[in-house]
């Protein structure tokens, strides 16, 4: 059987990242030009043969999510139309990923349609990262793997060799920190918050409140978007008698007027990976520490180039009856 070559292509919205997994991968990104005309409306063209090749398309949905999801399409639609031999469409960032289930009368699945979306555009299957909604691989009827960048954050906090108390902002986060703390072998608190409007909630309850006095935290969660709640929590929790309290998320979306509230919070430290592009060094970024998830990413695209299992790649760090097979 003859080895398709593999491609990397990168779009526009996070294009660093997808540099430094090119890097990792020992190759270098595909030569695509992506513009827009004056209207805004876009183009691709892919300046050199993908005929038959295992392609790999790189392209965060964040912010603007709707621009990078249609960027994301037309990629997908120009390679199909290319004859590329298998195409992959990785999304370190998953948009539109709490739009996941019809929790009021006359709302959409709007996951589900954008699941939709890319398999019709022409992938043959999908690599996600740290989705915000379990359920939405199975929103795919094609192939998905889906990574978790707990290794990566576990080995900065683990590295620092300090006792944390891990804590979970809301109830569904709790199976994330069970694990996160498991790694860690440390203890564990649960937030308890009602939420009464978008984007904010009050904390009306800790459960294991008795493990935060003179303790230093580390609120785990899937992603920080207007870092509203995130901060009201730290604050309750530094009234509790809180050490350091950091906040440990894969994606920093940071919209509205996150981080003038990060800034202004007790918050030591926010921990976030470049899952989406974030500028270091932009002084407003001075709580913010980004960890590559770059080499973890190109570790699973080898894999799957190659046919080979990408489960080792979260499943070595702990035993599987106590890892992410129990939370997924």
């Amino acid at each position: 059987m003859i080895k398709r070559e593999l491609k990397i292509i990168s779009g526009t919205a996070n294009k660093k990242l997808a540099e430094s997994i090119a890097e990792g991968l020992k190759t270098r990104l595909t030569d695509v030009e992506i513009c827009r005309f004056a209207d805004r409306e876009i183009f691709v063209k892919i300046n050199e043969s993908v005929r038959g090749a295992d392609v790999f398309v790189i392209q965060s949905t964040s912010n603007p999510g709707n621009e990078n999801l249609m960027e994301l399409l037309i990629l997908l639609d120009t390679l199909k139309r290319a004859s590329a031999g298998r195409i992959t469409a990785v999304l370190p960032y998953y948009g539109y990923a709490r739009q996941d289930r019809k929790a009021q009368p006359r709302t959409p699945i709007t996951s589900k349609l954008v699941a939709n979306l890319i398999t019709v555009a022409g992938a043959n299957r999908i690599l996600l990262l740290d989705v915000h909604a379990l359920q939405i691989p199975g929103y795919f009827d094609i192939p998905v793997d889906h990574l978790f960048a707990t290794p990566v954050l576990f080995n900065y906090f683990n590295a620092s060799k300090e006792d944390y108390v891990i804590v979970s902002p809301d109830a569904g986060g709790v199976e994330r920190a069970r694990f996160f703390a498991k790694l860690l072998n440390a203890n564990m608190a649960i937030i308890d918050k009602r939420r009464f409007e978008k984007n904010m909630s009050t904390v009306m309850n800790i459960i294991g409140e008795a493990q935060i006095k003179n303790s230093n935290l580390i609120i785990v969660d899937d992603m920080i978007d207007t870092a509203g709640t995130l901060c009201s929590s730290a604050q309750v929790l530094a009234e509790k008698g809180a050490k350091k309290i950091y906040a440990c998320a894969t994606h920093g979306v940071f919209s509205s007027r996150a981080m003038e509230r990060i800034n202004n919070s007790v918050l030591h430290k926010v921990i976030v990976t470049d899952s989406i592009y974030i500028d270091n060094s932009n002084k407003d970024y001075r709580k913010v520490e980004v960890l590559s998830i770059a080499g973890l990413m190109a570790d699973a695209i080898e894999r799957i180039h190659e046919d080979r299992s990408v489960a080792p790649l979260f499943l070595d760090a702990v035993q599987e009856e106590d890892g992410i097979l129990e939370l997924e």
